[in-house]
C-alpha cells in the first residue's frame, strides 16, 4: 500500500521530502509531480525497481526511460554533449522538455536504448521535484505516468492512488499537474528532431513544427 504525502507545491515540507528520498533509496517506486504530468520514478542503479517501473508503465526495453536531473551539472556523467547541444539544453532547462542524448558508459545498459545506446534526460521546473532531487543527491530514473493502453498521463494524486495503490510505495501529492507529457527532442543527429509534442514549446528554442519526426 502506497504512502501518500500531501505537500505544498511551492513550499514543500522538508520532513516529507526526506522520507520520500529514504523510500526511493530503499528501492521504492514513487509517483511525483513535475512541470508536465506526474511521473513514476525510482533509483537509477536499482535493477529490480527499473524492471517494475517498466512493468507498471507497460513498456519494453526499447522505450526510453529518462534521467531526471536537478541541473545540467549532472549531465556529463551520463550523456555525451557537444557545445551546440549544450547551448540548447541550457536554454531549455529547467523546463518541460526531454532530450534524447548519447549515453556514456556510466548509464546502466538496462536503462538505455538497447540498440542505440541513448538515454532521455530532463531537468524539471517544479519546486517539489527539484527539492526532492536535491535531497536524493543523484538523478532519478523516470517515465511519464501514462497508464497502459491510454494516451493521456495522470495528473491527480487521488486517481493515481485509486489505480496504483498496491503497485507503488509512495505518492507525493502536490496538486494537479498539466495533463500533458514533456516535449521530446532527439539531439543524436546533426539537427534537433522533435519526437513528441507536449508541454514544452519548441518555438522558445528556435525549433519549428516542421522539425518533428
Amino acid at each position: 500500500m502506497a504512502q501518500l504525502f500531501e505537500v505544498h507545491p511551492d513550499n514543500p515540507q522538508p520532513r516529507f521530502l526526506k522520507q520520500a528520498a529514504q523510500i526511493l533509496q530503499g528501492g521504492g517506486i514513487a509517483a511525483i509531480p513535475t512541470d508536465s504530468s506526474y511521473a513514476l520514478v525510482c533509483r537509477l542503479d536499482d535493477k529490480a525497481a527499473a524492471e517494475t517501473l517498466r512493468r507498471i508503465r507497460g513498456v519494453d526495453d526499447k522505450h526510453h526511460l529518462t534521467l531526471m536531473c536537478r541541473d545540467l551539472s549532472e549531465l556529463a556523467s551520463y550523456a555525451r554533449v557537444d557545445n551546440k547541444q549544450y547551448r540548447l539544453l541550457k536554454a531549455a532547462t529547467p523546463g518541460a522538455f526531454t532530450f534524447i542524448l548519447e549515453a556514456t558508459k556510466e548509464v546502466p545498459r538496462r536503462v538505455s536504448h538497447p540498440s542505440r545506446r541513448t538515454i532521455g534526460l530532463r531537468v524539471p521546473d517544479h519546486r517539489v521535484t527539484q527539492e526532492l532531487l536535491a535531497l536524493f543527491g543523484e538523478p532519478l530514473l523516470a517515465t511519464t505516468l501514462i497508464p497502459p493502453g491510454e494516451d493521456e498521463p495522470l495528473n491527480d494524486a487521488d486517481e493515481i492512488s485509486a489505480r496504483y495503490d498496491k503497485l507503488l510505495q509512495l505518492i507525493v501529492d502536490a496538486g494537479a499537474c498539466p495533463r500533458k507529457p514533456t516535449t521530446v527532442i532527439d539531439l543524436t543527429e546533426d539537427e534537433p528532431r522533435i519526437v513528441r509534442f507536449g508541454c514544452g514549446d519548441p518555438a522558445s528554442l528556435g525549433l519549428r513544427l516542421g522539425d518533428a519526426g
